[in-house]
Parts: structure tokens; C-alpha cells; sequence
């Protein structure tokens, strides 16, 4: 474990960081020389050795990676690629002394990509948090004594002892003591568990109330922890990533353009008995003309502009490819839990029987417990009477008890209430139920339940009108709930009672039955990290989400509002149309340049233009997004 740990942070950490650091020093040199270059030759009216000394060593910082990098693809079997025709049409501006053009081109593509790099590596988190969550160590009892010992060390059938506040390490079935348990990590649910003996409990639930004792059913590796980090490996390795525009475009445009360079070279002078050198320098001009300058930095440029638009929004999107693809989406699953709701719990309704103070009787008994549900309830209703309480009792998984004025006092679930001899009805309303018992009757009713967020509503109603016409909702919240919540907010499906392989299991079967559609998953937990990674598009809740869902995410809403979804789609709508307008736009002037330019009648200047004019132009259209 340490060691992934270790291999995690070096791979992540600093390679990006290294990389970036290198791209940027040497876009920052090729500039300053290129500048010097020309003014040298402005000045001079002609090149000098100054000036192709400062060229050569631009080139040299820019070009030479791209040069490489077509080698290595060629020697893997991917030859006309752009990295091949920026090459060969850049060493064609050379030979014909355009070394300003030269230059110019390679820096232009490599400030595209550095962009482009820049915002994808400075955008991914370590994913360290996750691996960590494992407990390492486990207190076994072994011969009638607690010791401690390695987690991967404990044999199925052992007892474990895990006392309050600390993580289960290892699944089993509760064989001493009773308990409540925050089951977020795994279920995505904020809302406590109540066990007790011959209970099933997974591995990384956390032990809220009391000391119990677990039976091993699992090993170490086939704990549900073990299954989550598996998860998301698998998930990474089934997400295909989106291929680059330029790539699919230079598959087609790249061998075109090389074989109509060569028969212009070679096909004219041998049918006219003209001169080779002609047919070749408008080759080489045909070639510089052709170079995909324009596509190649306008059109990340333009996702790149998308990006700086989002993040101005609060929307952190870590490639333009995955604003291409949430463009296309049509389905969007939400987990529930910190993404449509807040997380956190809250008293939505009070149910009266009496006239007494119940609320602040009952409040200041649930002081005197550190359940969540009852820190909810005292954090409206203080603890005003908290010293005149007297003979507290705890009831495990029902509640507390206790005397007021020497009247029985007690708060909690239904069961507690009927132990005391109540005959008071089931409450037939979603929620948490705190009964509050004043003189041995019930006198009012608490119903707690998480919040759903103010934008939620509005948030989804946008997607619906923006096209998208498929919104679905998983969540480990019990049935009832979740449909409640799904009635009340327009939500298309929903899928309840979901531990994590669930999860993924029904994503997959959303996937499957999807076809052509692109689907994106909303989540915070890291319980929802596996279908994050797994989905056409991952959109993490960023300022309340987990660390290992922000980074198995593709977009982080850093301020948790629904409604910025919404924007997001929007912006990535925007994005697209551009690149496409820039792309039509290039393509135009460079194929009649290139007409031009097989006649003869297009000069130097001409060429230029339609190259880095052009480029120029498609990069202050792409500028209009922001």
C-alpha cells in the first residue's frame, strides 16, 4: 500500500509539474529569439548570422519535439500524422528561406498545446486520500486479548474490535454490542445505521456510538474498501479517452496533402519539360499553405476559451475534449446525497401533541448524545433544561431516557417510544422520526431529513430545456425516499438502496442501453468515484466533494450549485459551434490558396497569410467565448 502510495505521488505530482515548467521556459526562449530574429533582419534588410543563430535555436526549442515525436509515431506505424506535416512543411519554409515562418508555426502549435496541457495537469489531485482510507491496522482479539495488528494479517472467522470513532476495517457480522453508523463512504447516505448483533457491517463504516465486536466474513482483498479502489482502476481502464480533432482530421488531410505535394513536384515537369525547381518550391509553398497551423492551435484554443469561461463560473473543466463530449449529452445521473442535497440533516416538520415544552425538554435530553440527528435538533432548540435532566439512560439504537422534574422524559425512534408504553401510531411521512415522550406521553414528533439544495430544482428544470431528456437518479437512500425526492424534483428514473458495485452495475446497464447517447455522472462522494470514472463525462461537487471524486471527475463545480451544470452545457454548446465556425473558416482560405498556389499565383506573402493570418484570425474568434 505504501508503495502505490509512493509510485501515486511521484507519477502525479511531479512529472506534470516538471513537464509544464520545461514547456513554458522553452515557449518563453523560442519568443525572445524569434523577436530578436526579426527585428535583426527588419533592421539589416537582409538575414544575418545573428538572426539565424537566434531561428536556429528558436526552431530548435519548438520544432524539435514535434520533429521527434514524428519519428516516434512513425516508427510505431502512425506516419501522416500532424506532428508529420508540421515537420515536413516547416523544414519546407526553411529550405525556402521563410525561417521567420518556420518558427512562427512550431511556436504557435506548441503555445496551443501547452494550453491545452496546462489545464488538464494543473487540474488533477492526488488520489492519495482514497488509498489511505483502508484502515492499515485492525484490533483483533485473539487468546481473550485485544491486540493490534496489520489489517492483511486477519483471518476470515476472527474477532475484531472496533470502538467509536473508528473505521471498520474489514466486512462481518456484528457478534457483541450495538451500534450507529455513518455509512457515507460506501452508500453515499449521510443518515446514521442502527446495528445490532447478527447485523452485516462493510469495511470503511464509521462507528459512531458504541464499542462492538465483528466476526470476519472477508479477507483484506475482497473487502468492500479493496473493491471500491478496484473499482476504480477497472473503471480507468474501460473509459476510452476522446481523440483530439486535429488527430482524426490529419488521419484524411495529412496523406492528401503529401501526395498532391509530390505530384506537383514531379508530375508537371515531367509532362511540360519545365524546370523541377519551379514545380518544387510551389510545392514546398503548396506545403507551407498547407501546414494545419490554423486547425491545430485555433481549435484548442477555442476549448481552451471554454475552459477560462467555465472557470470564471466556478466550473473547473480538465480538458477541452470533455466539453465536446458534455455537448452531446443527453443523460445525466445524479447521485443524491452533497449533489442534489446538502448533506447535512435538518428539521423539516414538527408534529405537536401538547402544549408543554417538548421541544426544549426534548432538545436538551439529545444533548447528552452525540448522534448527529440529535446534534440537528439541539443546535435549534439548545439545551435550556440540560442540568434539571436526571438518571440519563441510553437505549442503543433507540434512544435516551431520562428524568425531568420527576416526570419520565425520553427522545427517540418508535420502538423506544412503545417500550415505555406508548401506543402512539407510525408518523406516515418521509424523514427521520424523533418522538419526544414528556410525563410517559408522547407530546410531539421531530422529523428530520437532509436538505434538498435551493438551486437543485431550477438546476434541473435548465438541463431539461437545454436538451437534455434523460435524468436519472442513484442513491443508497431507502425507496421511499428517493422516489419522494425524485416526484418532487422531475426526475426522469431513480435507482435506491445502492451500495457501490451497485452503482456501477446499473451505470453500466445506463451505458449499455444509451447506444450512441454520451452520459454524465454528478457525484461528491468517493463512494461515487468508480462510476465518475466510468462515465462519458464525470462532474465531481467540488467545494463539499471528496478528493477521490474531484480527481476521478472531468469537471468540478467548486461551489456545489446544480444550476452550473447547466452554465457548463451551455459554454460547452458555444465552444463546439466556434471550433466548428474555425474550422470552416481555415479550410476555406487554405484550399483556395492552395488552388492558387498549384497555378503559380500564389506568393510567399500569400502563403503566410493563409497560414498565420488565418490563425490569427480563428484564435480572436475562439477569444469571443470568453
Amino acid at each position: 500500500m505504501e508503495k502505490d502510495i509512493e509510485n501515486i505521488n511521484n507519477e502525479i505530482e511531479n512529472k506534470p509539474k516538471r513537464r509544464i515548467k520545461k514547456e513554458a521556459r522553452n515557449i518563453i526562449i523560442a519568443t525572445i529569439l524569434l523577436i530578436i530574429g526579426f527585428l535583426n533582419d527588419y533592421q539589416t534588410r537582409y538575414v544575418s548570422y545573428i538572426a539565424l543563430v537566434c531561428y536556429a535555436i528558436s526552431y530548435a526549442l519548438v520544432g524539435l519535439p514535434v520533429i521527434v515525436m514524428a519519428i516516434k509515431n512513425i516508427r510505431r506505424g502512425n506516419v501522416l500524422d500532424e506532428h508529420f506535416l508540421m515537420s515536413i512543411a516547416t523544414i519546407g519554409a526553411i529550405i525556402l528561406g521563410e525561417y521567420t515562418e518556420a518558427v512562427f508555426v512550431m511556436l504557435f502549435y506548441q503555445v496551443g498545446e501547452f494550453f491545452q496541457n496546462f489545464a488538464v495537469d494543473n487540474s488533477r489531485k492526488s488520489i492519495k486520500a482514497l488509498i489511505e482510507y483502508a484502515p492499515e491496522v485492525s484490533n483483533v482479539i485473539r487468546d481473550g486479548e485485544e491486540i493490534v495488528v496489520e489489517t492483511d494479517e486477519v483471518e476470515v472467522g476472527e474477532i475484531i474490535r472496533v470502538k467509536v470513532g473508528e473505521k471498520i476495517p474489514l466486512d462481518g457480522i456484528i457478534r457483541k454490542g450495538e451500534t450507529s453508523l455513518n455509512m457515507a463512504f460506501l452508500t453515499g447516505e449521510s443518515m446514521p445505521v442502527d446495528v445490532k448483533v447478527g447485523d452485516e457491517v462493510y469495511s470503511g463504516s464509521i462507528n459512531n456510538s458504541g464499542v462492538i465486536e465483528i466476526e470476519v466474513t472477508k479477507d483484506s482483498w475482497d473487502s468492500t474498501v479493496s473493491q471500491i479502489l478496484e473499482l476504480i482502476e477497472e473503471s480507468t481502464e474501460k473509459k476510452a479517452t476522446l481523440e483530439s480533432f486535429i488527430s482524426r482530421f490529419a488521419r484524411v488531410y495529412t496523406p492528401i496533402v503529401v501526395v498532391l505535394a509530390l505530384i506537383l513536384a514531379f508530375i508537371p515537369p515531367l509532362i511540360t519539360g519545365t524546370s523541377f525547381y519551379i514545380w518544387i518550391q510551389r510545392a514546398l509553398i503548396f506545403l507551407v499553405v498547407s501546414c494545419p497551423c490554423a486547425l491545430v492551435v485555433s481549435v484548442p484554443m477555442s476549448f481552451f476559451s471554454g475552459i477560462g469561461r467555465a472557470s470564471k463560473n466556478g466550473i473547473l473543466v480538465k480538458g477541452g475534449n470533455y466539453l465536446e463530449v458534455l455537448s452531446k449529452t443527453k443523460t445525466v445521473v445524479f447521485d443524491k446525497t452533497g449533489t442534489l442535497t446538502y448533506g447535512v440533516f435538518k428539521i423539516n416538520n414538527e408534529i405537536s401533541f401538547s402544549d408543554n415544552e417538548w421541544r426544549e425538554i426534548g432538545s436538551s435530553l439529545e444533548s447528552y448524545s452525540t448522534h448527529p440527528i440529535a446534534k440537528s435538533i439541539t443546535s435549534i432548540y439548545g439545551d435550556k433544561y440540560k442540568d434539571e435532566i436526571t438518571n440519563i439512560e441510553e437505549i442503543r439504537g433507540k434512544g435516551l431516557k431520562g428524568e425531568y422534574n420527576g416526570k419520565i422524559v425520553a427522545a427517540g425512534n418508535l420502538k423506544l417510544m412503545r417500550d415505555l408504553g406508548s401506543d402512539i401510531k407510525e408518523i406516515d411521512e418521509i424523514g427521520s422520526h424523533v418522538y419526544i415522550m414528556v410525563d410517559g406521553k408522547v407530546s410531539g414528533v421531530f422529523i428530520i431529513s437532509d436538505t434538498i439544495k435551493d438551486d437543485t430544482k431550477e438546476g434541473l428544470a435548465r438541463l431539461k430545456k437545454l436538451g437534455v431528456d434523460d435524468i436519472v437518479l442513484l442513491t443508497g437512500d431507502k425507496k421511499d425516499t428517493a422516489e419522494k425526492i425524485a416526484s418532487d424534483l422531475g426526475i426522469d428514473r431513480v435507482y435506491s438502496e445502492l451500495l457501490p458495485e451497485d452503482k456501477v452495475s446499473y451505470f453500466e446497464d445506463i451505458l449499455e442501453n444509451s447506444k450512441d447517447r454520451k452520459v454524465a455522472f454528478v457525484g461528491d462522494g468517493i463512494n461515487d468515484a468508480p462510476v465518475l470514472r466510468r462515465s462519458d463525462i464525470g462532474i465531481a461537487m467540488g467545494a463539499l466533494g471528496s478528493d477521490a471524486a474531484i480527481e476521478a471527475s472531468d469537471i468540478v463545480l467548486m461551489n456545489d450549485e446544480i444550476t452550473k451544470i447547466s452554465e457548463a452545457y451551455e459554454i460547452s454548446k458555444l465552444t463546439v459551434r466556434v471550433a466548428r465556425q474555425n474550422v470552416i473558416f481555415a479550410l476555406g482560405v487554405k484550399i483556395a490558396v492552395l488552388i492558387l498556389a498549384t497555378f503559380g499565383l500564389a506568393p510567399m506573402w500569400l502563403a503566410i497569410f493563409a497560414d498565420v493570418g488565418v490563425t490569427i484570425l480563428a484564435v480572436i474568434n475562439s477569444l469571443r467565448i470568453l
